[in-house]
């Protein structure tokens, strides 16, 4: 059965350097399994059947362009990377009058599965939240935002790891940065995000607590396998995903 969400616009995070692959090329264009790991994640948004497909490039921007001429994509400029929310508000002019759901996924996860991505956007549009934030059990979740819940297992926040006390640092869910937005709502908070951080960066994070304080739905669905979820940052984690790529990669 094909999948289709046609009123869903995803939204490719691609503009990083990758510094740590300790290489020159731009990370998105590293290959695994014959591929860039770009075209991975593409390919993934292809069979769920999205209307509309943006990647937000930066670092050797021409350099991924040229490698996916032959895909529909509109890309949208971020000239300085400075976070995760200021490449949203780049997005913005593109999606000017969007009143759908915007999926955000990265670039660098290319064992990301349709069935997951498919349960967000399915939990997101039935439950009517204004985002829905995909997270996974890590068995090590130092490095991460921790999701904390009520005791009736609602969610209550994301907290990051250096803020994190004991309790939660303890707390083996955590957030994937894949999410689901109503748009028109993620739109009124963009412009709230601030950059008062160590990195000096806007955070798509940050757009969740906002959307919370303002009394909207947060919803979050867990991934079944965290391991679809990893990014790659490094060459030993590409390898990792050259490894696993064959016994995780399914159909939708």
């Amino acid at each position: 059965m094909t999948i289709r969400h046609p009123d869903v616009a995803a939204l490719v995070l691609a503009a990083g350097q990758g510094t740590r692959m300790k290489s020159d090329l731009a990370k998105v264009l590293h290959p695994m399994a014959g591929q860039p790991l770009l075209a991975h994640v593409l390919g993934t948004l292809g069979q769920l059947g999205v209307g509309r497909v943006l990647v937000v490039i930066g670092h050797q921007r021409e350099r991924v362009r040229e490698a996916f001429t032959a895909a529909e994509i509109e890309w949208v400029v971020q000239s300085e990377q400075r976070g995760t929310g200021h490449a949203a508000l780049m997005a913005g002019p593109a999606l000017e009058n969007f009143e759908g759901t915007l999926l955000v996924v990265c670039g660098d996860t290319p064992l990301l599965r349709v069935s997951t991505l498919h349960a967000l956007l399915e939990r997101h549009q039935h439950s009517g939240a204004a985002a829905t934030v995909l997270s996974m059990r890590v068995p090590d979740p130092t490095g991460y935002g921790r999701i904390v819940r009520g005791p009736d297992g609602a969610f209550e926040g994301i907290v990051e790891h250096r803020d994190a006390d004991a309790r939660v640092q303890a707390i083996d869910e955590v957030n994937s940065s894949i999410y689901a937005f109503d748009y028109p709502s993620l739109a009124q908070v963009l412009s709230d995000l601030t950059s008062h951080n160590a990195q000096g960066e806007y955070y798509l994070t940050d757009s969740v607590s906002l959307l919370e304080r303002a009394g909207k739905k947060v919803e979050v669905v867990i991934a079944p396998d965290y391991r679809e979820l990893l990014g790659i940052n490094t060459p030993d984690q590409l390898a990792e995903a050259e490894r696993i790529h064959h016994t995780l990669k399914d159909a939708p």
